[in-house]
């Protein structure tokens, strides 16, 4: 999968985080990863002051890594997200 570091690209990721249970949020915060998973109230926090480069490849991270039900995805979002869990799978 082709990673494009725009702001269309963030959003389209960050589509996925609003059909899921999960919330993603941005705030500063001294985060060692950059960001902060809380999978008990399903919140994402990632820092606010990163990059957008930065933003994207913590967004990719997490949802590599979060079990989202594809289900409650629209098909071009599910799609999406079965292509970053199989270029995570690949690294």
């Amino acid at each position: 999968m082709e990673v494009k570091y725009t702001k269309g690209f963030l959003n389209k990721l960050e589509d996925i985080f609003s059909e899921s249970s999960y919330i993603l949020r941005y705030e500063k915060g001294n985060f060692k990863s950059g960001y902060c998973i809380l999978k008990e109230s399903q919140i994402v926090i990632i820092n606010k002051y990163y990059t957008l480069e930065g933003k994207i490849n913590c967004v990719l991270e997490i949802l590599s890594q979060l079990e989202i039900d594809a289900d409650q995805l629209s098909a071009k979002n599910a799609t999406l997200l079965e292509k970053i869990i199989e270029n995570a799978q690949k690294e």
